[in-house]
């Protein structure tokens, strides 16, 4: 993997050489357009991590080192998983290496740490993967330089709780991760589940990071019919696993990071059948998503993720919000407006924008099966996708004012009235 200083110096070399060929100034030369990337490179999600930093170059590459005309120095910061590293290291990106923005952040903790940033910074943040609910909804007016170009934490959860009541499940065990993340995702799918007339029974948060569940699964209620997870980073092959193990046969459905591509791929056959919910499946069997799994796999030998394909995209939204203005960074009010008019054809299907800088985009309810998928010879574990609710956006069906009136979803919000 290449490291942090030879990709920056790589992308700068690459620019300079282009600047010297044209018979460019050394000013003319500094308008390249620079980018930040919050990835956390090391620690419990390096994984993760490798898999933005993948996405993004892959895409970068395919360009020649240019997005929307203009040639790209990309430097690319860790922030170790670590929401104070991030914000850290975006202030850096911001005062010492003049960035026109800073893209990443993974944790929905991350997200809430670096809007601010972007506000006393007057610099463009674009979450690529830190799904904060409130930063595109009650919060929105504090930070008006940040757009997201994924998902909030609720948004795939919506349809999943809409889906779990269409199979008849009436009573659902809900285990996620202790953060926000995790309250805000099973927050979208209790609200929905028990709109439809289900009932979430139980609400259990291990730590974030956990790795062992014993002292967990034990609690699990047994009246469940089917149990709702939430995992990230390396909770999530380990939770299937060892719920099998302790011989839980309940159907599993989770939020989409417990069963990202990537991991999918590695997991044992003990997770066939489970059911996850998210804007990306690598499974998906369309040309424009057949030709990225062609590509990233032959680049880096394994299959993309979620990860990889949202910063594949974000530098595709990147590239042609750039070249609406002629090739140029227009400034970071010009360059939020470019993004939001953009309809994108992108390796996860249709996206465009909400008038809250949050995407509105396809939701796939994925289904576990080993499987031969783009011409491999041999079955491999795959998110195939079972259902597919068009055209989400972050207010679901209850429409923008009556949403925003609620609270923003958190440990409490909903109450578990049906929990004993």
């Amino acid at each position: 993997m290449m490291s942090k200083f030879a990709m920056r110096v790589g992308f700068i070399l690459m620019s300079a050489c282009v600047a010297v060929a044209a018979g460019l100034t050394p000013a003319a030369a500094q308008e390249n357009l620079r980018i930040g990337l919050l990835s956390p490179m090391t620690g419990f999600l390096s994984q993760t991590g490798q898999d933005m930093t993948h996405g993004f170059q892959l895409y970068l590459e395919e360009h020649h080192g240019m997005l929307g005309g203009a040639k790209v120095d990309l430097i690319v910061e860790d922030t170790q998983g670590k929401p104070d590293t991030a914000v850290t290291k975006a202030k850096k990106l911001a005062l010492q290496d003049h960035v026109d923005m800073f893209i990443g952040g993974v944790l929905a903790s991350t997200g809430y740490a670096l809007a601010p940033v972007s506000t006393e910074q007057k610099t463009v943040y674009i979450s690529s993967v830190a799904a904060a609910d409130d930063l595109t909804q009650r919060q929105l007016d504090k930070y008006p330089y940040f757009i997201r170009t994924t998902w909030t934490s609720s948004l795939p959860n919506h349809p999943l709780g809409q889906w779990a009541c269409e199979q008849g499940y009436k009573k659902v065990v809900a285990i996620a991760a202790d953060y926000a993340f995790g309250y805000e995702s099973v927050g979208g799918f209790q609200k929905a589940f028990e709109d439809c007339g289900g009932k979430v029974i139980q609400k259990i948060w291990p730590p974030l990071g956990n790795k062992d569940f014993g002292p967990f699964i034990p609690t699990i209620k047994s009246d469940a019919d089917v149990i709702y997870s939430l995992m990230v980073g390396p909770m999530a092959p380990q939770f299937p696993k060892q719920l099998r193990e302790a011989g839980v046969k309940l159907p599993i459905i989770a939020g989409g990071t417990s069963y990202d591509d990537y991991n999918v791929a590695f997991d044992s056959d003990v997770v066939v059948g489970d059911v996850s919910a998210l804007m990306y499946s690598a499974a998906l069997q369309t040309p424009k998503n057949g030709a990225f799994v062609k590509s990233f796999r032959a680049k880096y030998n394994a299959v993309p993720g979620y990860y990889a394909e949202a910063n594949y995209t974000t530098a595709q939204m990147v590239d042609e919000a750039i070249a609406k203005s002629g090739g140029k960074f227009p400034g970071p009010e010009q360059f939020i407006k470019n993004m939001l008019g953009l309809k994108i054809d992108a390796a996860r299907g249709p996206v465009s924008f909400d008038d809250m800088r949050n995407p509105v985009e396809n939701v796939y309810i994925r289904k576990v099966e080993k499987t031969t998928l783009f011409g491999d010879a041999k079955p491999e574990l795959w998110n195939v996708v079972i259902k597919t609710y068009p055209n989400v956006s972050q207010f679901w069906t209850y429409g923008k004012d009556a949403f925003l009136k609620q609270p923003v979803y958190n440990r409490d919000f909903p109450p578990c009235k049906y929990c004993e």
